[in-house]
């Protein structure tokens, strides 16, 4: 019988040395059975392949998290001059990055990207249940410098279509978007939750979104609030969000008491811009502090406040321990 709560992972995880100085696809295959069982031994219940599959040594800074999505994308010019920059960079709501992942000449098409292989490839090497994540369509039209479709929604359903495309042939128990710029710009809501749940849609078992307000290099990215995104959150056709909390001011949990009650709530109750290891106590009174507040059986997850990418293995593995050991702790 599975516990009432359930432990997972954000999604990501450190890249293993090996796999970045000799990288092939043995390799990646490894890596990943190297990450899947580090989770499983550590009582994760539902496990992720690190998302290794993204990884890319000339794209370190982001994970492949905008940019293998973006590049073999069909329309897209990957390829950035002085002038697409320039013009970027002009552009108010995308001021933390430097260039554009790519510029939108056409209509955008699926082009080569291929989400179903590195899906299976994770499945094969698991019996345990399977979380797969992607980065969201509003992300990633923030990216982008647009000469096509001028139109911001326009732009991100054209991306929320092929993504939809993928997703709607991969049987994880869960998939996962992700957004992490929606945080800070609240005011796309009206173009940004349709573009989304049309992902969503697609997805045929448990449909997740991750919201949180950034990491690059241990730093929160987005200034923002959760009162400024319920509404949104609540347009959503989702099963359960994967939220940023332990990171969060402990008040700010009793605003998702005004979530509509049919979406359970993922509880990041691990901090992950520290190193320093939470002990399974600190876990176990951040859950209660959330029960307390938002009642039994609300709460369906509990994980890490974002993926481990940026952090040592070990402190990584150390950091999965104690969010188990505080879940089980909770729960006796």
């Amino acid at each position: 019988m599975q516990p009432r709560i359930l432990t997972t992972v954000v999604g990501s995880y450190p890249v293993p040395d090996w796999l970045s100085a000799l990288p092939s696809e043995h390799a990646l295959i490894d890596a990943t059975k190297v990450v899947l069982k580090t989770q499983e031994l550590a009582g994760i219940d539902v496990v992720a392949d690190g998302e290794l599959y993204r990884f890319d040594v000339n794209h370190p800074d982001t994970n492949g998290m905008i940019d293998y999505f973006v590049r073999p994308l069909g329309g897209v010019r990957s390829q950035v001059g002085l002038e697409d920059t320039d013009a970027f960079s002009r552009l108010p709501e995308m001021q933390w990055r430097a260039k554009p992942a790519g510029v939108v000449e056409q209509a955008i098409t699926p082009g080569t990207l291929d989400l179903v292989t590195p899906f299976q490839r994770a499945r094969m090497l698991t019996s345990s249940r399977l979380k797969f994540t992607l980065t969201g369509p509003h992300m990633l039209s923030r990216t982008l410098l647009d000469r096509h479709y001028n139109q911001p929604a326009d732009l991100a359903m054209a991306l929320a279509r092929v993504l939809a495309s993928q997703v709607e042939r991969i049987e994880a128990d869960i998939i996962q978007v992700d957004e992490a710029n929606i945080t800070g710009h609240p005011e796309d809501a009206d173009w940004a939750a349709p573009a989304i749940n049309q992902v969503l849609n697609a997805i045929r078992g448990q449909k997740a979104v991750h919201l949180c307000f950034g990491n690059y290099g241990g730093q929160t990215i987005q200034k923002g609030a959760w009162s400024r995104l319920i509404d949104f959150m609540n347009r959503l056709h989702a099963d359960h969000f994967v939220l940023e909390m332990a990171r969060r001011d402990p008040g700010e949990v009793a605003l998702l008491r005004q979530l509509d009650s049919r979406f359970k709530i993922g509880l990041g109750v691990i901090d992950i811009k520290t190193t320093l290891v939470e002990t399974p106590s600190e876990v176990a009174r951040r859950i209660e502090h959330a029960e307390k507040i938002l009642g039994e059986g609300r709460v369906q997850y509990v994980h890490p406040d974002c993926g481990f990418w940026m952090l040592k293995r070990s402190v990584a593995d150390r950091k999965m321990q104690s969010l188990v050991a505080g879940r089980n702790e909770y729960l006796s």
